[in-house]
């Protein structure tokens, strides 16, 4: 046999493609050439040396690699199923063993497989496409093992799968795996006093609203901020599965497989736009920040300190929940559905109380400006620390596990509402839902209306409050919002004193 074929994926941000790998041995001098862009001599070197090093023979005439449909055999991943592809066109493997195959993994120049970023977006497309059977590195089981409805083997290098394909030998199999929601990184229960953040907190997690948090040095916006993903429901077999998916895209994964966790991301205010949304100098571009807190949240301190381009790059995420990467050979396309915490010192000089500090109000009320924009309006709630005393111990040690069930039960509420609407949460829904299918009393929108006439609240800010009385109403179990709703959320979405306390 002269043509070879065997099948990869070509991985795109979290999707992919499946792509069939030819290898065609004819006539001439010993050489490899590619018809297809991505095969550069480097792969095509490290493909030759594998074969050799795994005990095969190389053909001794000319070989050409090919890909259909055409696209771009870009990163290590395909390595495998080309070597796989010119054993099968020099007769060294039977082909029918591989009908259905899908063959993910980089060699090394000894024949070992190796593990390489996008594995689990890969299993998923192949998964997608019908395909029986996926082979990976043993490296990157547990990366792909809680995917269900295909069969996953894992090798450890070249001679163990061309052993499987000659009925020689069997491949390890992924035992059983269950995702489980690990401890919560910063108990709510450990932290003294706070009464004011820790509501604030619980109120931003039933929603699904972005907060932030004002106050000076060490008035404790971090340690409230590392509480969240603690308080938030465990995320859902698809939502724990996107996750780890762009875990695999970002070459990130701990190599623990699967989490319920929500995930927790802090960015440095000294990020770029390319380190927060995405990109790179790779071929395929990373997810940034905004993408690894997919499900999870989001962590901005200082926020006043990041650079203009970046803050008003947050704007298209928070509308849409995607990041576009726009490159030479396309858009990639990455999920971005996160909470956003924001935190900022109210001056400066950062001190740690009012006493302390000696800028004046005009130097306040520039620094606080850099708050402002079209980002800040998809902020929800805002809480200011600096008058929130901490104490030295808390009256009572509520854990997250106790206001994970209060947020649980609030957004099963929100869920079974919105259902028929497509939506899970109240952050999620949009203005139209919120202003002609759902009726309001009169007496609980004129504190929205009085805002709006005098400009202290925008169109979406409008939408924002009804997103958070809905909030308030099923953390306390109500059928409707009441008026007290209404203005406790109008006093969390304007910069004003809330009241939490």
């Amino acid at each position: 046999m002269t043509l070879g074929r065997s099948n990869s994926v070509a991985v795109a941000g979290v999707s992919g493609q499946v792509v069939e790998v030819h290898a065609d041995i004819g006539a001439g001098l010993p050489s490899v050439t590619a018809s297809t862009p991505g095969i550069a001599a480097q792969v095509r070197d490290r493909i030759r040396a594998a074969i050799t090093n795994s005990g095969e023979r190389w053909p001794e005439s000319r070989v050409t690699l090919a890909a259909r449909p055409a696209v771009p055999l870009s990163g290590a991943a395909h390595d495998l199923a080309l070597a796989v592809a010119v054993l099968t066109a020099s007769g060294a493997v039977p082909a029918e063993r591989g009908t259905g195959v899908v063959f993910l993994g980089e060699l090394a120049l000894d024949g070992r497989l190796r593990r390489c970023r996008g594995l689990l977006p890969a299993v998923l497309a192949a998964r997608q496409n019908n395909h029986r059977a996926v082979i990976v590195p043993e490296q990157a089981l547990t990366e792909v093992a809680a995917v269900d409805g295909i069969d996953i083997f894992a090798a450890p290098d070249l001679r163990a799968v061309l052993g499987w394909l000659r009925r020689q030998q069997s491949l390890t199999t992924p035992d059983q795996f269950v995702p489980e929601y690990g401890l919560p990184r910063t108990d709510i229960g450990d932290i003294a006093g706070h009464s004011q953040g820790k509501r604030a907190l619980e109120i931003a997690a039933a929603g699904g609203h972005h907060l932030a948090l004002l106050g000076g040095a060490g008035s404790g916006k971090t340690l409230l901020a590392q509480c969240l993903p603690g308080i938030l429901p465990p995320l859902t077999d698809a939502q724990a599965l996107e996750v780890a998916a762009i875990a695999s895209a970002a070459g990130t994964d701990p190599g623990q497989g699967m989490s319920r966790t929500p995930p927790y991301v802090a960015a440095h205010h000294s990020s770029s736009v390319s380190a927060m949304l995405g990109g790179g100098s790779s071929p395929l571009p990373l997810p940034g920040a905004l993408s690894r807190a997919h499900h999870g949240v989001l962590f901005l301190d200082d926020v006043t300190e990041l650079g203009t381009r970046v803050r008003e790059a947050l704007q298209a995420p928070l509308t849409e929940g995607e990041v576009r990467i726009a490159r030479r050979d396309g858009i990639t396309r990455y999920p971005a559905r996160f909470q956003l915490v924001v935190a900022s010192c109210v001056c400066p000089c950062g001190a740690a109380t009012e006493t302390g500090c000696g800028c004046s109000p005009m130097a306040r009320r520039r620094y606080l400006d850099r708050l402002s924009g079209a980002w800040s309006d998809h902020i929800d709630i805002w809480v200011d620390l600096s008058h929130n005393a901490t104490g030295v111990t808390a009256p009572a040690r509520e854990t997250s596990d106790t206001v994970r069930a209060r947020v649980s039960a609030a957004r099963a509420t929100a869920a079974r509402r919105w259902q028929e609407h497509g939506y899970t949460s109240n952050a999620e829904v949009p203005g139209s839902v919120l202003r002609h299918d759902f009726s309001y009393p009169t007496a609980a929108t004129i504190p929205i209306e009085s805002a709006l006439q005098v400009g202290r609240l925008s169109a979406r800010g409008a939408e924002g409050v009804l997103r958070l009385a809905w909030t308030l109403c099923d953390l306390r179990a109500a059928d409707r919002p009441n008026d007290q709703d209404v203005t406790d959320a109008l006093m969390l979405r304007q910069r004003t004193r809330s009241p939490l306390t």
